[in-house]
Protein backbone atom coordinates (compact mmCIF):
# COMPACT_ATOMS: atom_id res chain seq x y z
CA UNK A 1 0.00 0.00 0.00
CA UNK A 2 2.85 2.36 0.86
CA UNK A 3 4.50 1.75 -2.54
CA UNK A 4 1.26 2.49 -4.40
CA UNK A 5 0.79 5.71 -2.46
CA UNK A 6 4.36 6.84 -3.20
CA UNK A 7 4.01 5.89 -6.86
CA UNK A 8 0.85 7.98 -7.16
CA UNK A 9 2.59 10.96 -5.55
CA UNK A 10 5.60 10.64 -7.86
CA UNK A 11 3.39 10.35 -10.97
CA UNK A 12 1.33 13.35 -9.84
CA UNK A 13 4.47 15.43 -9.31
CA UNK A 14 5.85 14.40 -12.70
CA UNK A 15 2.58 15.45 -14.35
CA UNK A 16 2.80 18.85 -12.66
CA UNK A 17 6.09 19.63 -14.42
CA UNK A 18 4.67 20.00 -17.97
CA UNK A 19 1.52 21.69 -16.66
CA UNK A 20 3.61 24.28 -14.80
CA UNK A 21 5.88 24.76 -17.83
CA UNK A 22 2.94 25.38 -20.17
CA UNK A 23 1.22 27.74 -17.73
CA UNK A 24 4.46 29.68 -17.24
CA UNK A 25 5.07 29.97 -20.99
CA UNK A 26 1.52 31.20 -21.56
CA UNK A 27 1.74 33.76 -18.77
CA UNK A 28 5.14 34.99 -19.96
CA UNK A 29 3.91 35.42 -23.55
CA UNK A 30 1.21 37.87 -22.39
CA UNK A 31 3.98 40.42 -21.77
CA UNK A 32 5.78 39.87 -25.08
CA UNK A 33 5.45 41.89 -28.29
CA UNK A 34 2.85 39.83 -30.09
CA UNK A 35 1.69 36.23 -29.97
CA UNK A 36 3.65 33.12 -30.77
CA UNK A 37 2.28 30.06 -32.53
CA UNK A 38 0.47 28.78 -29.45
CA UNK A 39 -0.15 31.56 -26.94
CA UNK A 40 -1.72 35.02 -27.12
CA UNK A 41 0.69 37.89 -26.67
CA UNK A 42 0.89 41.42 -25.45
CA UNK A 43 0.53 44.66 -27.41
CA UNK A 44 2.06 44.96 -30.87
CA UNK A 45 4.80 47.56 -30.46
CA UNK A 46 7.53 46.66 -32.95
CA UNK A 47 7.37 47.63 -36.59
CA UNK A 48 6.68 50.76 -38.55
CA UNK A 49 3.23 52.30 -38.02
CA UNK A 50 1.63 52.74 -41.44
CA UNK A 51 0.44 56.21 -42.37
CA UNK A 52 -1.20 57.40 -45.54
CA UNK A 53 -3.72 55.69 -47.79
CA UNK A 54 -4.43 51.99 -47.51
CA UNK A 55 -2.27 49.72 -49.64
CA UNK A 56 -3.55 47.33 -52.26
CA UNK A 57 -4.54 44.55 -49.88
CA UNK A 58 -4.35 41.77 -52.49
CA UNK A 59 -0.96 40.78 -51.02
CA UNK A 60 -2.69 39.26 -47.98
CA UNK A 61 -3.92 36.43 -50.20
CA UNK A 62 -0.41 34.97 -49.87
CA UNK A 63 -0.21 35.41 -46.09
CA UNK A 64 -1.68 32.61 -43.96
CA UNK A 65 -1.95 34.49 -40.63
CA UNK A 66 -1.48 37.97 -39.25
CA UNK A 67 -1.05 39.35 -35.77
CA UNK A 68 -4.00 41.31 -34.43
CA UNK A 69 -4.29 43.22 -31.18
CA UNK A 70 -7.38 44.80 -29.73
CA UNK A 71 -6.77 48.00 -27.78
CA UNK A 72 -9.14 46.92 -25.01
CA UNK A 73 -7.87 44.53 -23.81
CA UNK A 74 -4.34 45.05 -25.15
CA UNK A 75 -3.83 41.43 -26.09
CA UNK A 76 -2.70 40.05 -29.45
CA UNK A 77 -3.35 36.83 -31.30
CA UNK A 78 -2.65 35.14 -34.63
CA UNK A 79 -5.64 35.16 -36.91
CA UNK A 80 -6.67 34.37 -40.46
CA UNK A 81 -7.28 37.25 -42.85
CA UNK A 82 -9.05 37.55 -46.18
CA UNK A 83 -9.13 40.27 -48.83
CA UNK A 84 -12.22 40.95 -50.89
CA UNK A 85 -12.68 43.97 -53.17
CA UNK A 86 -9.54 45.56 -51.66
CA UNK A 87 -10.90 45.45 -48.11
CA UNK A 88 -9.60 43.15 -45.40
CA UNK A 89 -11.64 40.96 -43.09
CA UNK A 90 -11.13 38.80 -40.01
CA UNK A 91 -13.62 36.36 -38.55
CA UNK A 92 -14.32 33.90 -35.79
CA UNK A 93 -16.20 30.64 -36.02
CA UNK A 94 -17.85 28.73 -33.21
CA UNK A 95 -19.80 31.79 -32.05
CA UNK A 96 -23.19 30.06 -32.24
CA UNK A 97 -22.69 27.91 -29.16
CA UNK A 98 -21.84 28.65 -25.52
CA UNK A 99 -18.51 26.79 -25.57
CA UNK A 100 -17.34 28.70 -28.64
CA UNK A 101 -18.35 32.03 -27.14
CA UNK A 102 -16.51 31.15 -23.94
CA UNK A 103 -13.42 30.03 -25.87
CA UNK A 104 -13.40 32.96 -28.34
CA UNK A 105 -13.59 36.17 -26.32
CA UNK A 106 -11.97 38.53 -28.85
CA UNK A 107 -15.06 38.86 -31.10
CA UNK A 108 -17.20 39.94 -28.16
CA UNK A 109 -14.49 42.41 -27.10
CA UNK A 110 -14.15 43.67 -30.69
CA UNK A 111 -17.87 44.27 -30.97
CA UNK A 112 -17.71 46.33 -27.77
CA UNK A 113 -14.59 48.30 -28.82
CA UNK A 114 -13.38 47.58 -32.33
CA UNK A 115 -10.13 49.55 -32.17
CA UNK A 116 -7.38 47.23 -33.28
CA UNK A 117 -3.82 47.09 -34.56
CA UNK A 118 -2.81 44.49 -37.09
CA UNK A 119 0.77 43.66 -37.99
CA UNK A 120 1.56 42.25 -41.41
CA UNK A 121 5.14 41.71 -42.57
CA UNK A 122 6.43 43.89 -39.74
CA UNK A 123 4.16 46.87 -40.52
CA UNK A 124 1.45 47.90 -38.07
CA UNK A 125 -1.91 49.22 -39.28
CA UNK A 126 -4.45 50.94 -37.04
CA UNK A 127 -7.88 49.53 -37.81
CA UNK A 128 -11.50 49.66 -36.69
CA UNK A 129 -13.23 46.28 -36.63
CA UNK A 130 -16.81 46.58 -37.90
CA UNK A 131 -19.00 43.51 -37.61
CA UNK A 132 -20.90 42.43 -40.71
CA UNK A 133 -24.14 40.58 -40.06
CA UNK A 134 -25.78 40.55 -43.48
CA UNK A 135 -25.43 41.80 -47.01
CA UNK A 136 -24.49 40.71 -50.50
CA UNK A 137 -20.80 41.28 -49.72
CA UNK A 138 -20.94 38.08 -47.66
CA UNK A 139 -21.37 35.94 -50.80
CA UNK A 140 -18.05 37.02 -52.32
CA UNK A 141 -16.27 37.29 -48.99
CA UNK A 142 -17.19 33.79 -47.83
CA UNK A 143 -16.13 32.45 -51.23
CA UNK A 144 -12.74 34.16 -50.77
CA UNK A 145 -12.43 32.68 -47.27
CA UNK A 146 -13.24 29.12 -48.32
CA UNK A 147 -10.90 29.38 -51.32
CA UNK A 148 -8.01 30.35 -49.04
CA UNK A 149 -8.67 28.29 -45.91
CA UNK A 150 -10.18 24.93 -44.93
CA UNK A 151 -13.27 26.73 -43.68
CA UNK A 152 -16.95 26.02 -44.10
CA UNK A 153 -17.88 29.68 -43.65
CA UNK A 154 -21.04 30.60 -45.53
CA UNK A 155 -23.30 33.62 -45.77
CA UNK A 156 -25.98 31.64 -43.93
CA UNK A 157 -23.56 30.87 -41.06
CA UNK A 158 -22.69 34.56 -40.74
CA UNK A 159 -26.33 35.66 -40.85
CA UNK A 160 -27.23 33.00 -38.25
CA UNK A 161 -24.51 34.30 -35.90
CA UNK A 162 -22.45 31.10 -36.00
CA UNK A 163 -19.57 32.99 -37.61
CA UNK A 164 -18.76 36.61 -36.76
CA UNK A 165 -17.12 38.55 -39.57
CA UNK A 166 -15.40 41.92 -39.12
CA UNK A 167 -14.19 44.34 -41.73
CA UNK A 168 -10.83 45.73 -40.62
CA UNK A 169 -11.52 49.25 -41.84
CA UNK A 170 -9.17 52.24 -41.52
CA UNK A 171 -9.53 54.00 -38.19
CA UNK A 172 -10.76 57.57 -38.65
Amino acid sequence: MKIIKRTIIVVFCLLLIPVAAIATAGAKQRFEDGPNRVFSGGPLVAGELHSGPDPDWSFVSDIPTIEMQLLDPAQSRRIWIAEYENKIYVWSGYMGNPIGRLWKQWPIQAERDGRAVIRINGIRYERQLKRLRTGDVLDGLTAAITAKYPSATTRAAVEAGDVWVFEAAPRS
